[in-house]
Formats: structure tokens, sequence, C-alpha cells
């Protein structure tokens, strides 16, 4: 009941046609493609706030000024963290991502 709600909700907020053309006739199947792109939705919007955060982090890398940069870091640590946890990006790609960020911040000076 709650992926049909969000589905619904999908279809609300993106304006898509509520009829699945093209696809199987099922039921079943038509309101898999609406939960499928309910997914994906959802899915772009963390990524880009997971990019968000890391150009956030870059900026206040650039302009050197570093309590900006540690504030920043910290929050970019942890959205990684959570796309990883939620199957966005794989760990190892998370801990290279952290270990580069690591890297970046501690060549700014104290």
């Amino acid at each position: 009941m709650l992926q049909y709600i969000l589905a619904q909700d999908f279809i609300f907020y993106f304006k898509v046609s509520e009829e699945v053309f093209g696809l199987p006739n099922i039921k079943s199947a038509k309101k898999r493609v609406l939960v499928n792109q309910a997914k994906a939705a959802r899915n772009k919007a963390a990524k880009s706030a997971l990019k968000t955060k890391l150009k956030y982090f870059d900026a206040a890398v650039s302009e050197g000024n570093r309590v900006e940069a540690d504030q920043r870091y910290l929050e970019a640590v942890k959205a990684v963290d959570q796309a990883a946890a939620r199957g966005l990006m794989h760990k190892n790609t998370a801990a290279n991502r952290k270990s580069k960020l690591t890297l970046r911040l501690n060549k700014l000076p104290q």
C-alpha cells in the first residue's frame, strides 16, 4: 500500500500520466513501472543532494577557509556514508571518495 501511495505522489508531483503505455497490460507490471519510476526519482534526488554536499566542500577548500572546510567535510563524509548505505554507490567507492576528501582537507593550512 505504501509503495502505491508513493507512486501516486510521484504521479502528482512530477505530472506523469497514470496510464502506462507500451508495456504489458498486466496490472502488477504497470504497478512495478510506477514504483520503479518513483524509486528512480528518489535515487536521482539523493544523488543530486550528494553532489551538492561535495560541491560545497570543494568551494570551501578552494577558498582556503579551514573552518568552513572542516564543517563541510563532516557533512560530505556523512552524505557519502549514507549514499553507500542506501546502495547509491559501492562501499569501496565511498571509501575512496572519503579518502580523497580527507587528503584535500589535510592540505589546507591550519
